[in-house]
């Protein structure tokens, strides 16, 4: 039976952290392992009390913890074309710190890197927030389409019976909004650019639609299988500089691969999705989140 990490579904938090951090380059896989279960064991009895504490390492950091790698993880690379291209950022471990208190998050985000200190520096650090009532900062309600209750697991986690069981694959992005041109358009035109009403999130009639609207792109489907995530993005940001966090966790990490080539004008249209007109992906990730077994796994006796 799957024992996911339960921070990955818990949902409404008022408060995120997301944290990268890159391995240095002289540690041993000896010292790797040590720290980063010594790290998760600090961190145990803080988690669901409050705040939520989700792990994740890259492809080749979780090789350097002696763990079998689940089938298709890999690195991310980049995808797109000239400077509609989605970057790879690819770092070491994320942990993402969310809770309705800022402050507890916040001492909790601060510990991890403490704990990982000697071993890896953060990399990246984005605080994120909801706005409003689950809305992107376009001011379009985000994850409409989002799995409801178990469908969440089975879109989620990988299956039992595969290496990984109980596990996720998990893509990360920083994408970095230019809302003044954005918010410049009609509302009429703004939704054919997402593909949904902006006030009640109804998805476009299919004779409106254009092909190259968020919803059109990003809604893939192989042999008539739709390639669902869970996602679990919020904004960041201030003024100056703010945009979406995305975050999305699945069973196989080929649906990404997938999504973003239809975002990014790869397959075989070669139609691009408008969104990357008014928003620019300044990272890119790819992840795995083990089981909570798994992740407790690296603690040493």
């Amino acid at each position: 039976m799957s024992n996911p990490q339960p921070g990955i579904f818990v949902e409404g938090s008022r408060s995120h952290f997301f944290l990268e951090y890159q391995l240095l380059d002289t540690v041993a896989p000896a010292l790797l392992q040590q720290q980063v279960g010594a790290a998760i064991a600090a961190l145990r009895q803080r988690d669901g009390r409050g705040v939520n504490i989700v792990w994740a390492f890259s492809a080749d950091c979780w090789q350097r913890l002696d763990k079998p790698q689940p089938a298709g993880l890999k690195p991310f690379q980049p995808i797109g074309q000239g400077d509609k291209t989605a970057p790879a950022s690819q770092r070491s471990i994320f942990v993402w710190v969310h809770g309705d208190s800022h402050s507890d998050n916040f001492d909790t985000a601060l510990r991890v890197t403490g704990l990982l200190e000697g071993i890896a520096r953060l990399e990246l650090e984005v605080n994120g927030f909801v706005y409003k009532d689950s809305r992107d900062l376009t001011g379009f309600i985000d994850g409409t389409e989002n799995p409801k209750e178990q469908g969440r697991q089975k879109v989620a986690l990988i299956p039992d019976g595969e290496i990984g069981a109980g596990g996720s694959f998990v893509l990360s992005q920083q994408w970095q909004h230019q809302l003044k041109p954005f918010h410049a358009l009609p509302e009429a035109e703004q939704e054919k650019v997402i593909g949904r009403t902006k006030a009640d999130s109804i998805e476009l009639d299919d004779e409106v639609m254009p092909e190259d609207s968020h919803v059109s792109r990003s809604d893939v489907k192989l042999d008539g299988v739709a390639q669902k995530l869970y996602r679990r993005s919020v904004p960041y940001g201030g003024v100056r500089d703010h945009g979406l966090y995305f975050l999305a966790f699945s069973c196989e990490l080929e649906r990404y691969d997938r999504i973003l080539a239809s975002m990014f004008g790869t397959t075989d249209d070669g139609v691009r999705d408008r969104i990357t007109d008014f928003s620019t992906p300044l990272t890119g990730n790819y992840w795995f989140s083990p089981s909570r077994d798994e992740l407790y796994s690296l603690v040493a006796d």
